[in-house]
């Protein structure tokens, strides 16, 4: 009888150990993995929650001195720019000033040539002055005089202006200034008496200066005397336009009579003083003008208002274009307190028509 077989079995003994063992294995495996997940995670959750705070407080400080750093990088920036604005100014500053500097320079050489232009006239004037001198001293003798003026002692009251002349006119300013000096007392003496005003020292003066200039006259000569405030008129009535012969003195007496009685007052009107010298036919050969200070006027009626120094020296100029040339012009100015542009006019219009200029003093004559 046959024997039965054996059924064949799959799995045996031997394959089950192994499978166990692999089993085993991977859950060993696992076990140790999850013993370290374990054991990390026992740390305090505190710890880890001041960790945090402590990088979030870092991560501030960082932000806060991002942004400082930005506001300080702007501020330089802005700074930077008012910088280059400020030394653009400097730079234009510099170069106006070194414009002002040159034209400076160029003003001061300007000055400096009028200066030494002014002295090498004034050491012609000197040289011309000694030689009239000179030949006042040989053509005039106190035997071709019609009159004398006694002065104090032996005083030489000539000093360079020429006086002589066939046809001599002279002005004499007859406006309230002649009261004084100063204009404080031209205002106070301006409303006294006319007696009062004709004791003026200033006035008497003037006065005591056409005398000796009168004094000079050849008697062969022929002369005026005029005398202007806003308006001009002959000393002696009725010889307006006429000239008068010095002949034996007699009409030049009556002359230094009437400017005697003469009440300085109003304004003073030059134009109308230069005018004199057309109206007169022939034309003067010589021109005395007495005189204190600058017009104040330009026409017989005083404008309103206070007068400038600049419309005075305005005044002045647009007068001295009605003088004809060829007519020397001398000046004997009473300097008045304040009329500090008179001095440097008048000493022009002299040198420029050919004529002398004095400054009197407190004592001439």
């Amino acid at each position: 009888m046959a024997r039965r077989r054996r059924p064949m079995e799959v799995f045996s003994m031997s394959f089950l150990d192994c499978m166990s063992c692999g089993f085993g294995a991977v859950i060993l495996f696992f076990m140790i993995i999850n013993s370290q997940v374990v054991h990390k995670s026992d740390t305090p959750p505190e710890q880890s929650q001041a960790e945090t705070v402590k990088l979030e407080y870092e991560i501030l400080n960082q932000r806060k001195n991002l942004v400082l750093a930005r506001n300080t990088m702007e501020r330089l920036e802005d700074e930077e720019v008012r910088a280059e604005d400020q030394i653009a100014q400097i730079i234009a500053l510099i170069e106006k000033l070194k414009k002002e500097l040159e034209q400076n320079d160029e003003t001061t050489l300007a000055k400096l040539e009028r200066v030494e232009k002014l002295q090498s006239d004034i050491e012609r004037l000197e040289d011309e002055k000694k030689r009239l001198l000179a030949q006042q001293k040989e053509n005039e003798g106190e035997g071709t005089r019609v009159r004398t003026f006694v002065g104090d002692g032996d005083r030489q009251y000539l000093t360079g202006l020429r006086v002589g002349g066939d046809r001599v006119l002279i002005l004499v300013d007859s406006s309230a200034s002649m009261l004084d000096r100063k204009i404080v007392n031209i205002l106070r003496r301006r409303n006294m008496p006319d007696a009062n005003k004709l004791r003026s020292l200033k006035w008497r003066q003037a006065v005591a200066s056409v005398d000796w200039l009168s004094a000079q006259f050849s008697p062969e000569s022929k002369f005026q005397i005029y005398t202007f405030n806003n308006e001009a008129k002959a000393v002696l009535d009725g010889s307006d336009n006429v000239w008068l012969e010095v002949g034996d003195g007699k009409q030049v007496d009556e002359a230094i009579r009437k400017l005697r009685r003469t009440v300085p007052q109003e304004g003073s009107n030059m134009k109308a003083a230069y005018e004199v010298i057309n109206s007169l036919n022939p034309a003067p050969d010589n021109v005395i003008m007495l005189v204190d200070s600058l017009p104040t006027m330009d026409s017989p009626e005083a404008k309103r208002g206070m007068v400038t120094g600049a419309e005075r020296l305005r005044y002045h100029y647009a007068a001295i274009d009605v003088i004809p040339t060829g007519v020397p012009v001398n000046i004997l100015l009473y300097p008045m307190e304040g009329d500090y542009q008179a001095s440097i006019a008048y000493w022009l219009l002299a040198y420029q028509t050919g004529g002398s200029y004095m400054s009197i003093s407190k004592d001439w004559p």
